[in-house]
């Protein structure tokens, strides 16, 4: 009787820790990133192997298998038949339908995805790819799962600056890659800098045959252990932009050119000195004194160091609005988006408060500074509100870095809040559309950890760890009921001073825009940690199934 009650209790425990590894095996599987709304785990699974075929319907969902195909190609080194009938396999269901949500229903027999839009069907099959099994085989075991989800908010962006450096045809591929992978649906391309003019314009030749390649690049933290004396550059071509664009459309993404102005234009000035208000004074008297320049000192040149710089178009000179109007008849063209960046920040007016030009375009308006600003910052305003009534006429609308708002704010204006929250807030208050991106919550050009060994902007100070990257509250609290919907949604900015190649761009990327994808899915009352970090380890063996660097490797 005693052998019998010890082959009870053995076999209980057997079954119990089969139990627990079952549940443990299943909660390995579910490492979806962002994490869907409601996943419920089911028994069996589905294999998949090279003759499972996927039934797409419409040309939205063979677009998507072909996506999926690219991806299984790419990583497990086979691709799937493509069929437009059937009910085995994987089914591509696109229904039209309200916002991107869709449902994923995983059994042993099929897998169906229905998207309520084709951005919903195709966030369907990035929550299968991370269903897959992180290890290459011939046959994947995709566990049964019932899959419900959709998104928190509809701007789920990132930004990439290719002003400071340039970043291969290629690697702006990858980059956009790593957006679709994350289910983020906005692409920022910041264009324009004073380091450089990356992006050909017809009608203005010079922009990239002098604007785009500076002489030489400080080393190191500015202000600079010396200059790297090298010729630097690069530029897209308006074909690579097409293509780029296109690349990103198949992916469910809008690309978002920035053109900077009134600041920021150092690269336009060297190419076409009259853009400035003084077009016979060097470069060089506006470059550090601290800091170490390479080659000849005459005339406009490109900067060769970072930071602001007094030297901005003119806003006194009809000719530099001519400039900006023409520059945008080639731009918009090439981006179906409803939008374009046209920067705003970091404007001097040092240069403005001496001009004549300046100073009578001011007169001329009857511009009167106040307490809260000077003439000069109204002008600002001018100049910002003149370039949103050319885009406006054009069926675009602009957005500016929140400093757009000193001096008033341009009637239909959306603001990308950097500073902190407060620009954001203050711009909803007023009734404007809203793109939050803090940068002490998603400036990932900001180290990870407290001491880091390779250079960086913050340079030991201060760090962007992943946790407050997942904890932040995109939309803020202070806002009442109505204001809240005008938080179209976050970013994070990957600015590259000090990032000059794509592995410590990748580097600096991961793994916090894995915990920015979520934080922009899901809100905040609805994330865990802790489970993030769970899933983060299966996560970083996509990492490496991808081939992408990373923190913490």
């Amino acid at each position: 009787m005693a052998h019998k009650t010890q082959s009870f209790i053995m076999r209980v425990i057997l079954c119990f820790v089969a139990c627990l590894t079952m549940l443990s095996l299943r909660s390995q599987e579910i490492s979806i990133i962002p994490q869907p709304k409601s996943v419920v785990v089911k028994s069996g699974s589905f294999i998949l192997s090279r003759t499972t075929p996927v039934v797409a319907p419409s040309k939205d969902d063979k677009n998507i298998a072909a996506l999926l195909n690219t991806y299984l190609k790419s990583y497990y080194g086979f691709s799937l038949p493509v069929v437009s009938k059937g009910s085995k396999g994987i089914l591509l269901m696109t229904k039209s339908a309200s916002g991107d949500g869709y449902t994923l229903e995983a059994t042993p027999a099929s897998i169906r995805i229905s998207g309520n839009s084709a951005a919903g069907t195709f966030y369907g099959t990035q929550s299968l790819i991370q269903l897959l099994p992180v290890e290459k085989s011939n046959t994947l075991s995709i566990p049964a799962v019932s899959i419900t989800d959709a998104p928190d908010v509809a701007y789920r962006g990132l930004m990439l600056d290719v002003g400071r450096h340039y970043f291969p045809v290629d690697f702006v591929k990858k980059y956009i890659d790593y957006i679709a992978l994350h289910k983020m649906n906005y692409f920022h391309w910041h264009l324009t800098e004073d380091q450089g003019w990356r992006i050909e314009i017809k009608k203005y030749p010079r922009l990239t045959e002098v604007g785009a390649w500076r002489n030489g690049t400080i080393v190191g933290n500015f202000p600079g252990k010396g200059n790297d004396n090298k010729r630097y550059g690069g530029f897209y071509t308006q074909a690579e932009v097409k293509d780029i664009v296109a690349y990103a459309a198949k992916r469910y993404i809008t690309v978002i050119p920035e053109i900077e102005m009134p600041g920021h234009g150092g690269g336009a000035i060297a190419a076409y000195p009259y853009l400035s208000c003084f077009p016979d004074k060097p470069t060089f008297d506006y470059f550090p004194k601290q800091s170490t320049w390479s080659g000849d000192k005459a005339g406009k040149q490109v900067q060769q160091a970072w930071g602001v710089y007094e030297d901005v178009f003119c806003a006194g000179k009809e000719s530099t609005f001519k400039f900006l109007e023409d520059v945008l008849n080639e731009v918009l063209p090439l981006f179906p988006s409803k939008y374009v960046h046209i920067g705003g920040d970091e404007c001097p007016k040092k240069n403005w408060e001496k001009c004549p030009l300046c100073q009578k375009r001011i007169q001329e308006l009857g511009i009167k500074g106040n307490k809260e600003h000077s003439p000069e910052h109204y002008l600002q305003s001018y100049f910002i509100q003149r370039m949103e009534k050319f885009i406006n006429s054009k069926g675009k609308n602009i957005i500016g870095w929140d400093e757009i708002l000193e001096g008033g704010l341009a009637p239909n204006a959306t603001v990308m809040s950097w500073r902190g929250e407060k620009g954001g807030i203050t711009a909803a208050r007023q009734k404007h559309q809203v793109i939050m991106t803090p940068n002490n919550y998603v400036y990932f050009d900001y180290q990870q950890s407290p001491k880091e060994d390779s250079v960086t902007i913050t340079n030991n100070r201060s760090s962007l760890p992943i946790e407050k990257v997942y904890n932040w509250k995109v939309v803020p609290d202070s806002l009442t009921a109505d204001e809240r919907p005008l938080i179209w949604g976050g970013q994070a900015n990957l600015w590259t001073e000090y990032i000059s190649n794509p592995k410590k761009a990748e580097y600096m990327l991961f793994p916090r825009m894995s915990a920015l994808s979520e934080a922009l899915w899901k809100p905040v009352q609805d994330r865990n940690y802790d489970d993030f970090k769970k899933r983060l380890e299966t996560q970083k063996k996509r990492y490496d199934l991808w081939g992408a660097n990373y923190f913490g490797k």
